[in-house]
């Protein structure tokens, strides 16, 4: 039995890489995905237990994979924590804004990290969010 399934979604190979990594080595099955393309189909097909999120990606960057994550009724209860080079600030501001031009109300994902990540803290995020729902 593992402590839970993360799904890391980051465009850059070297932060899966380090992101998986970690939470392997903390007990946590991981998958990863390179855009929000593929991070939302294998959050549909795996059902992670948290999503770590990047921002700033080519094709469907983050923000419309958050979107996508909320308005799903099976995943939009799956915390995320975003991490990502884009102040919190500001993509909050974006989140809002694309929410409002669209008719939507978005919440804010549960947790924030900006890059580099520091992976004590994902850990200490990670065991908090998931808590007792890890059973992967």
């Amino acid at each position: 039995m593992t402590r839970g399934k993360v799904l890391v979604v980051d465009d850059e190979l070297h932060l899966r890489v380090f992101l998986s990594t970690a939470f392997k080595t903390a007990g946590y099955e991981v998958v990863c995905a390179p855009n929000g393309d593929k991070g939302l189909e294998a959050a549909r097909k795996e059902r992670p237990d948290l999503i770590t999120l990047d921002l700033m990606m080519p094709g469907e960057g983050g923000v419309t994979m958050y979107q996508g994550l909320q308005s799903d009724p099976e995943l939009n209860a799956t915390p995320v924590i975003v991490v990502s080079a884009v102040e919190a600030r500001t993509f909050l501001h974006s989140l809002r804004t694309v929410a409002a031009g669209r008719g939507l109300t978005l919440p804010e994902p549960a947790a924030y990290e900006e890059k580099p990540p520091n992976p004590n803290r994902l850990l200490r995020l990670a065991a908090e969010l998931i808590g007792g729902r890890g059973t992967s």
